[in-house]
C-alpha cells in the first residue's frame, strides 16, 4: 500500500531500470518518517502496538459498493508533521516499529485485479549505484534480500486486506464513532486532538449475544480491546511531547 506522505516518489521495481541499484542498509530507513504523526497499522500488529502507541481509526472513504472504510493508525505525534518517537540519530524510541515503516523504502501496489508489484521510493537517500547491498544479482535475478523482503510485503498486503474487512465490519455494527481528546498542559494551555474514530463503549455494550459471539470468534473483540488499551497511551504521548519541548527549550 502506497502512503503518499511516506513514499514520495513510488515506482515499480524493474529488473532493467534498477539492475545496478543498491541499498545502503547502514542508513536508518526510519528517518523517512520524520514528518509523520501517524502511520497505517494492520490489525495483526494491534497486540504489540497497543503497548506503545494510541491506535485510532480514521475515515478512508467508501469502497466500490459504497460501504464506509476506515483505517487504523499508530499515532506518533499530536500535531501535524510531529513524530515524537524518531530520535535525532535515526533511532526509534519504542520497542515496536510498525510493519509499513520497517518495509520502507519498499511497499507493494496493486497493478491489476489480482496482480501486485513491488514498489520502491526512488526519493529515498539510501539508494545508490556505488555502494550498498545489491537488489539484483549479476544474473539479473533478485538477491536474497529482495526475495525475503517481497515475502514480507506480500504478507503485509494480505494483512492490509484483512484489516480493511475488519474495519468495514466495525462500521457496519456502528462500533466506531467520532471522538476527541482534550488535555491541559503544564503551562495551563489546552490541546485538542480530533478528527478520528474510536470505539463507542456504550454501543459495544449493547451488542446482541449473537453479535458478541461473532466478534469473539472472528477476533474483532480482542482487536477492540487492544484499541481500548492503547487509548491510555494518548496521555503518555502528551507527556512525551511536553518532555520533548522542554529539552529543546
Amino acid at each position: 500500500m502506497i502512503n503518499p506522505e511516506l513514499h514520495k516518489k513510488p515506482t515499480a521495481l524493474d529488473r532493467d531500470k534498477h539492475r545496478n541499484l543498491k541499498l545502503r542498509t547502514a542508513l536508518s530507513n526510519l528517518k523517512a518518517s520524520a514528518s509523520l504523526n501517524s502511520l497505517f497499522l494492520t490489525t495483526a500488529e494491534f497486540g504489540d502496538a497497543c503497548k506503545e502507541y494510541p491506535i485510532l481509526f480514521i475515515a478512508a472513504g467508501k469502497d466500490e459498493q459504497g460501504k464506509e472504510q476506515v483505517a487504523p493508525v499508530a499515532v506518533f505525534g499530536v500535531t501535524q508533521g510531529e513524530n515524537l518517537f524518531l530520535q535525532a540519530d535515526g533511532r526509534w524510541d519504542a520497542f515496536y516499529v510498525p510493519a509499513a515503516l520497517r518495509a520502507y523504502p519498499f511497499t507493494m501496489a496493486r497493478v491489476g485485479p489480482d496482480q501486485f508489484a513491488v514498489v520502491l521510493d526512488e526519493s529515498w537517500e539510501g539508494f545508490s549505484t556505488e555502494e550498498g547491498e545489491a537488489i539484483f544479482g549479476a544474473d539479473g535475478q533478485p538477491t536474497p534480500m529482495i526475495t525475503e523482503l517481497r515475502k514480507f510485503i506480500e504478507q503485509l498486503e494480505v494483512e492490509t486486506e484483512r484489516t480493511r474487512l475488519a474495519g468495514q465490519r466495525m462500521m457496519e455494527l456502528k462500533l466506531l464513532q467520532p471522538k476527541r481528546f482534550d488535555a491541559t498542559l503544564p503551562d495551563g494551555s489546552t490541546l485538542t486532538v480530533d478528527g478520528f474514530l474510536a470505539v463507542d463503549e456504550e454501543r459495544l455494550a449493547q451488542l446482541t449475544d449473537a453479535e458478541t459471539l461473532e466478534l469473539a470468534r472472528n477476533g474483532l473483540l480482542s482487536l477492540l480491546h487492544a484499541h481500548q488499551i492503547s487509548m491510555g497511551n494518548m496521555r503518555r504521548l502528551i507527556d512525551r511531547r511536553v518532555g520533548s519541548l522542554a529539552n529543546k527549550a
